[in-house]
């Protein structure tokens, strides 16, 4: 079997000898998704729940649209000129439109950057900016303690639209809906405050049942308050498979329904080895967004296997905390003590590598310094044939090997 696995913006080449047991676990082909300006105009002119856009707004008010930041890989600059052509027709002209980036705990952007992010057009357009956690209001607290303190220019904003692609999320069941405000645009201590609630029951992938991260991102997101969302699903290409519009909660859970569709996969025994690519940029900026592919994959790897882990990580691990934290000198145990007795936005992300590290061997293909990832406690690689013939030869003979090519963008389980 071969097949390629992206990696940055390249890509790796994965080969298995002739003979071995192997099963690919990818999101399934969407055959009539129909064009993507097309996909999102229809889910603008019937939005769910709630009336269309264009009569949510009127001439003389100031709109902000939440977006994404660069570590996710949401189609701003697909999906903003269609919603300004939908503002703009109710009567809000470009100067009363800013966009916000969402940047949570993530880095401030450059100039280059946000340009890139929206496309040229919209960024000569409206007024864009990131959000910052130094400006902001309290606009309440949830039922579950949570302090919402929200960027200032969105909570005064007479209308908020949110702009998001749903995805698998390791703890808040999936990414996309009120998840553009929170962590979007709040503040550490709110953002810890809501994920230290990831090591209770139901915070895990694909469940939004009973979920305490999501209900209280859903609940603090409705303390800031948004009239509006426009979420999309992708494909392995990054291509807008699916659109949906309208209130935050009702249409959100649409598009996760339209992502289970294609998004879930089973295997019928646990696996040796599992193979997960990140997807590329910028799913690969770094290790600490890495990490989402790499947690899917723990849902079907036997105890004692090996994660293998193709991520380029360009820079680095993305997060001071998150390193120091993987550095403990007390090792996996002290890490997951550690989060057991403190909540820190970072620490958190260490914490879900060890338990993947617990449960199985995780090499790493990636562009670090291979002394730096060996003190992280993976076992490094720089290219993904030498990986996998180390990976084989540790698990014995016979091994059954699961690839994830698109680890963020698949949920796998085992067949009951």
């Amino acid at each position: 079997m071969e097949l390629s696995l992206k990696y940055g913006h390249a890509s790796q080449r994965l080969r298995l000898p002739a003979g071995t047991r192997a099963a690919v676990l990818a999101p399934g082909r969407v055959r009539d998704a129909g064009a993507e300006g097309d996909l999102v105009r229809a889910a603008l002119a019937g939005p769910i729940g709630c009336p269309r856009l264009s009569s949510l707004v009127a001439p003389g008010q100031r709109v902000v649209v939440v977006t994404a930041d660069i570590t996710r890989p949401c189609p701003s600059d697909r999906l903003l000129p269609l919603l300004l052509d939908e503002l703009n027709g109710a009567g809000v002209p470009d100067r009363d439109i800013t966009v916000v980036f969402g940047l949570g705990t993530h880095r401030p952007h450059t100039a280059a950057e946000q340009e890139a992010l929206v496309g040229p057009a919209v960024f000569r357009r409206v007024r864009c900016g990131d959000s910052d956690p130094e400006d902001v209001e309290r606009v309440g607290v949830t039922a579950r303690g949570t302090p919402v303190d929200a960027f200032r220019p969105v909570r005064r904003a007479d209308v908020r639209v949110l702009v998001g692609v749903i995805e698998y999320h390791y703890f808040a069941g999936y990414s996309g809906g009120f998840k553009a405000l929170i962590p979007g645009v709040c503040t550490e201590a709110t953002i810890q405050a809501n994920h230290r609630r990831m090591t209770e029951a139901g915070a895990i992938t694909g469940n939004l049942d009973g979920n305490p991260v999501r209900d209280d991102i859903e609940e603090a997101g409705a303390l800031v308050g948004a009239d509006f969302i426009l979420n999309v699903v992708l494909d392995e290409h990054k291509r807008i498979v699916r659109a949906v519009a309208g209130h935050p909660v009702l249409a959100h859970r649409a598009g996760c329904a339209a992502l289970d569709a294609f998004g879930r996969a089973t295997v019928d025994r646990r696996a040796d080895v599992v193979v997960i690519g990140a997807g590329g940029s910028p799913k690969d900026l770094n290790l600490y967004q890495a990490q989402k592919a790499l947690d899917n994959g723990r849902h079907i790897v036997r105890p004692g296997g090996v994660l293998l882990l193709v991520a380029e990580c360009p820079e680095g691990l993305g997060h001071h905390t998150f390193e120091e934290w993987m550095r403990d000198p007390g090792g996996l145990d002290a890490i997951l003590d550690r989060i057991r007795r403190e909540f820190v936005i970072g620490g958190h992300k260490a914490a879900a590598v060890a338990l993947a590290m617990k449960q199985a061997a995780v090499y790493l293909v990636s562009s670090l310094p291979q002394e730096l990832a060996r003190s992280l406690h993976f076992v490094p690689f720089s290219d993904l044939g030498g990986a996998v013939v180390a990976a084989l030869g540790a698990v014995g003979p016979d091994p059954f090997v699961a690839i994830l090519p698109e680890g963020g963008s698949v949920l796998p389980s085992v067949a009951a």
